[in-house]
């Protein structure tokens, strides 16, 4: 089983570079998703027949589909197999919209607020990392939060032994390793290794608020000539949500379960997941000036590495369009929206 794993060598290279669909109206539609605490209402939705019930009432079919590897499950999006997937702001600009699959964020859903963690074996600081080598999945979410925990202490990974590849599958397994000395990743792994004796969690994503955020996104050419699908999917989330803020035991059990634990581990995880249950509080924050600076700040990650689309000239490669109208790198490349319309219509009753 995998999670957010994005396991990018020439990765994202530019993966696939192929419209993710063509554009046209239609009845049936995919989405894919993958174990992740601020995803598993989407299987939950599936099994429950949430799904189904706000499909028919828009006269439409959504196939929910679950994949384990992360990876695969956006570049099967990327592909044109689905028409939308759960991944995280900084994968989506690598790989689908630096790919040119124009995609919109249809639901932020959350943002990772602990959920992500740098982890020493034993005493030390971000500063003991210096000299050391570093286990985590090499250019995914784990990557960027390093490089903010160091720059936090005036270090780079120039200053580290190296980061080694390491599957998020592999990753409990890794640090037990004698030879293993840090790791990053993301829970439920996170839990799992501050198990074990000596471990010393240094950084997380709590640190970094709003920067590492999770989303559904959906192929916007798809999305404009079918907003009937767009609308099926938000009711059927924020149906969802309000039955995790009432503390419905049958559906986070169900969501526990699923992602391979129990309902206080699971609820352990949804402590540090910063939830957008409310669909203002998600429509505000998709509103907010902090938004394009971290996009900003994500791009020149992304840059950095080698892994914002083939061929990149610069960080502003490509173009992030906002809800006011703006737009961070290229306007004349726009391959990433963020869209509050169809949270907004939650908001207001209107689905």
């Amino acid at each position: 089983m995998t999670f957010r794993t994005l396991l990018l060598t020439a990765a994202a290279s530019s993966i696939l570079t192929a419209p993710a669909a063509i554009a046209q109206e239609k009845t049936e539609f995919r989405i894919a998703w993958s174990i992740y605490v601020g995803w598993m209402p989407w299987g939950y939705m599936e099994d429950s027949g949430i799904m189904d019930r706000w499909a028919d009432k828009y006269g439409i079919d959504v196939e929910i589909v679950q994949i384990n590897d992360y990876i695969e499950s956006i570049n099967q999006y990327t592909a044109g197999a689905f028409d939308g997937v759960s991944a995280t702001n900084m994968d989506t600009l690598s790989i689908p919209s630096g790919g040119g699959v124009d995609t919109t964020a249809l639901i932020v859903g959350d943002y990772s607020n602990g959920n992500d963690a740098v982890i020493l074996k034993g005493e030390g600081d971000l500063t003991s990392l210096a000299g050391l080598p570093v286990n985590l999945v090499e250019l995914s979410v784990s990557h960027y939060l390093l490089a903010r925990g160091l720059d936090s202490v005036g270090l780079s990974e120039r200053d580290l032994d190296g980061v080694i590849n390491t599957s998020d599958a592999d990753m409990i397994a890794a640090f037990a390793a004698d030879e293993v000395q840090a790791v990053v990743t993301w829970n439920p792994l996170v839990s799992a290794i501050m198990e074990e004796p000596g471990a010393n969690m240094l950084f997380d994503s709590s640190d970094i608020p709003g920067e590492i955020i999770d989303l559904m996104v959906v192929n916007t050419e798809v999305l404009e000539a079918n907003p009937d699908f767009g609308k099926a999917l938000v009711g059927a989330w924020y149906e969802t949500m309000a039955l995790m803020v009432a503390g419905d035991e049958e559906a986070l059990t169900a969501m526990a379960e699923a992602s391979g634990t129990d309902l206080a581990g699971y609820n352990a995880q949804l402590a540090s997941t910063e939830m957008f249950y409310d669909p203002v509080a998600a429509v505000a924050f998709t509103q907010s000036a902090e938004l394009p600076a971290t996009m900003v700040s994500v791009a020149e990650f992304l840059f950095d590495k080698g892994i914002l689309g083939e061929g990149a000239p610069s960080a502003d490669f490509v173009g992030v369009a906002y809800p006011d109208g703006t737009v961070t790198g290229d306007a004349n490349n726009v391959q990433f929206r963020f869209d509050t319309t169809y949270m907004q219509m939650a908001a207001d009753g209107g689905l």
